[in-house]
C-alpha cells in the first residue's frame, strides 16, 4: 500500500528486461562497505541477465574530491566489475532536477523554508521532542504556508532559502523489500515536509535518485540498508511524478569496530586493488558479508571465474 496519487495520467512505461546500478560519491575512493553494495547490485544484475549501470552522484560539490570518480571505476574495473553503458554524472543532469521543481510547484507541493537546523532543533526542543543520536529531525513545519500557492520561475531561482516538499496528511508509504520483506513509513511523523533543493542551489540526493533512476529506466535498486529510510520519501517522489517504481533490496551493512556504519567520514580504509590477488580478496570478503559461501577460494582461480561462481551462488 502506498498512499500517494500520481498527478500524471500517463507515467513513463518501464522498459523491458532488469537494469539495475551502482551510485556512488566521489568523495573518495570504495572501502568495504561500498564493494559491498557494488558487488551485491552486479550479481543481482548479472544473475538476472540484466544490465547494469555505473552513476557518480556528484552533486554534493563541496564534499566531492577531484579524481575520486576516476579512482572508483578503476577499482570496480580491478574487481571485474564492469557496467554495460556509459557512466553518468549527476553534475551534467541539473535540467532534468530543475524540470522536476518545475512541475512540483505547480503542482502546489514546494514552498521556501529559511529554517536552520538549530533553529528546528530549538524549535523541537520547545515541543518537547528530542532526535536520538544519528536520526535527522522531523521538520515541523515552520515555514509551510497555508495555502500553498504556485511561485514564479524567478522566486525559484532563489538560492537564499531552501525548498520542501509539502506532504499530505496521512502520508505513510509501504513497499516490500526483496531482502527485507514488507517496510512501512509514516513520513509525517518520522520525516515531515523534507528539503528537496537546498539553501545553496544544490538539488537533494532525493530529488535527484528519483529522477535519474526514471531517466535511466532503473528497474532494480540493490543498496545498502542505510539508505532504507530514503525509501519512502523517493517513492512518495515517483507517485507524485508519475514514474514507476522500482524493486527495492536492502543489503546488511559494513560496520566498524565500534558497531558503526563504515564511511569516507569516518575514514573507513580503501580496499585495496593494485593487483588481482588483492582485489580477488577483497572480493572474497564482501561475498562472505553478503552470506555467499562455498565459493572457489583456490590460489590459481581468476576474478572472471570467481565472479561467474558467485553469479551462480547468487539469490535475490
Amino acid at each position: 500500500m502506498i498512499l500517494a496519487v500520481s498527478k500524471f495520467k500517463n507515467p513513463p512505461s518501464q522498459p523491458v528486461g532488469y537494469r539495475g546500478r551502482f551510485a556512488p560519491s566521489p568523495t573518495g575512493p570504495l572501502h568495504a562497505g561500498s564493494l559491498v553494495a557494488a558487488l551485491g547490485s552486479w550479481l543481482d544484475a548479472r544473475k538476472n541477465g540484466g544490465k547494469w549501470l555505473l552513476r557518480i552522484e556528484d552533486l554534493d560539490t563541496p564534499r566531492s574530491i577531484p579524481g575520486a570518480d576516476q579512482q572508483i571505476q578503476a577499482q570496480l574495473l580491478a574487481c571485474g566489475l564492469s557496467w554495460d553503458e556509459d557512466v553518468t554524472w549527476q553534475s551534467q543532469r541539473q535540467a532534468g532536477y530543475e524540470k522536476a521543481l518545475e512541475q512540483l510547484n505547480l503542482f502546489k507541493l514546494i514552498y521556501p523554508c529559511t529554517c536552520s537546523r538549530q533553529t528546528i532543533a530549538q524549535t523541537l526542543s520547545q515541543m518537547g521532542i528530542q532526535t536520538p543520536r544519528n536520526q535527522e529531525m522531523v521538520y515541523p513545519g515552520t515555514c509551510r504556508p497555508d495555502p500553498s500557492s504556485v511561485y514564479s520561475l524567478e522566486d525559484l531561482k532563489n538560492t537564499q532559502v531552501a525548498w520542501r516538499l509539502a506532504l499530505p496528511s496521512q502520508c505513510t508509504i509501504q513497499f516490500e523489500d526483496a531482502l527485507l520483506g514488507i517496510q512501512g513509513q509514516q513520513l509525517n511523523t518520522q520525516v515531515g515536509d523534507f528539503v528537496i533543493r537546498r539553501n545553496d542551489g544544490l538539488f537533494t540526493y532525493q530529488l535527484a535518485v528519483v529522477v535519474d533512476d526514471a531517466l535511466q529506466g532503473i528497474t532494480h535498486v540493490v543498496r545498502g540498508e542505510d539508505l532504507l529510510s530514503n525509501t519512502g520519501r523517493q517513492i512518495h517522489l515517483q507517485h507524485i511524478l508519475g514514474l514507476p517504481t522500482p524493486q527495492y533490496c536492502h543489503l546488511p551493512l559494513v560496520l566498524d569496530a565500534h558497531g558503526e556504519k563504515l564511511s569516507k567520514q569516518t575514514l573507513a580504509t580503501q580496499i585495496q586493488t593494485q593487483n588481482a590477488q588483492q582485489a580477488l580478496a577483497e572480493l572474497r570478503k564482501a561475498a562472505k558479508h553478503l552470506g555467499l559461501r562455498e565459493l572457489p577460494d583456490g590460489e590459481n582461480i581468476t576474478i572472471a571465474e570467481w565472479l561467474l561462481a558467485a553469479t551462480h551462488a547468487w539469490k535475490a
